[in-house]
């Protein structure tokens, strides 16, 4: 076997999950398009990952803070400000932004051109409610602030109450 023929083998380990360039479950939430790259399944529900493609102007969740989980955003390409309280932060591609629990926050691509970030969740607590978002999405309720609050609530989220 030669050094290449070994190197596009596919990994066969049951211990490592690898997810390629289209593989993945796939969430639209309006003109923010998901793909779930760990689910929590693989590293007992320490860790959820996902990419997220933000059309431009596309604005972000109300702002929110987590009770239980740490999240993170790598800019991949483009640019996301994040609005932390009330201080705004553009982060453009490169940058990382680290969320603690207990921490006022939400994203927008206030820009032209599309923007993509890979987000983690420690534990993966918050990859669920972006499949409840969907669900409410494709089931034809309307996401109204008090049904996007509900939802939070059932993973140890809430609002944050800044306009």
């Amino acid at each position: 076997m030669t050094e290449e023929t070994k190197a596009t083998e596919p990994i066969t380990d049951p211990a490592v999950s690898v997810v390629g360039p289209g593989d993945g479950e796939t969430i639209v939430l309006g003109t923010t398009r998901m793909r779930i790259l760990e689910d929590g399944s693989t590293t007992g529900h320490r860790l959820g990952v996902a990419e997220s493609v933000l059309a431009p102007h596309t604005p972000g969740p109300p702002q929110h803070r987590h009770a239980q989980h740490d999240e993170a955003f790598y800019i991949i390409s483009g640019s996301v400000r994040f609005t932390v309280g009330v201080n705004d932060h553009d982060a453009p591609a490169g940058t990382l932004v680290v969320v603690p629990p207990g921490t006022p926050h939400t994203f927008a691509n206030v820009r032209d051109q599309p923007a993509v970030m890979l987000s983690t969740f420690t534990p993966d607590l918050y990859v669920q409610y972006f499949r409840d978002l969907q669900d409410m999405i494709t089931s034809g309720r309307p996401m109204t602030p008090h049904a996007t609050a509900q939802t939070m609530s059932r993973y140890a989220t809430e609002p944050a109450g800044y306009i």
